[in-house]
This record gives structure tokens, sequence and C-alpha cells, in this order.
């Protein structure tokens, strides 16, 4: 399993990034290439970026699943474990 994360300052800069460039042509491929998929998207009142508890808490309440051509049981019955972060597992840039 692999987990993303990304925290932008504004949703049009958000857009503008999720249809221009490289992300435009990989997310072409993840029909493909995955077997589970899915994306949440909801707005912060602090800047502080969520952690991945956080993240996996709103996922479960507000996601939703990508299409992928391979579905597996997890992706159709919306199941979605925690992620499993070390301490200091986390890449901060």
């Amino acid at each position: 399993m692999f987990w993303t994360r990304t925290a932008w300052d504004s949703e049009a800069a958000m857009k503008a990034y999720m249809l221009s460039g490289v992300h435009r042509q990989v997310m072409r491929k993840l029909l493909e290439w995955c077997d589970e998929a899915a994306v949440a998207h909801w707005m912060q009142d602090s800047a502080e970026e969520p952690t991945w508890q956080e993240a996996h808490a709103q996922l479960l309440k507000i996601g939703r699943m990508s299409k992928v051509n391979r579905p597996s049981k997890a992706q159709s019955e919306f199941q979605i474990p925690a992620p499993q972060v070390s301490p200091g597992g986390e890449a901060r840039f």
C-alpha cells in the first residue's frame, strides 16, 4: 500500500497542478496500475498539515473511491486500513 498526501495554499493552485503536467499524465495510468485508490478533499481552518491519522479519518468520512479497472475486494467494499507510520517516518518539505 502506498499513501500520498498534498497540501495547497488554495484550491486554484491544487486544481492547476492536478490538471497539468506529470500529475495529469500519471493519473491516466491509475486505472491500470492500481487495484485500490481513493481521494478526499477538504479545507482546514489552520495552515498546519493534517497528520496521517487525521487524513485517514477524513478519507473515511468524506472520501471517494477512484475508478480502477481491477478493483480489489477492499476497494469494492470501501475498506481503507489506517496508514502505518513509524516515528520519524514522515517526509516534510
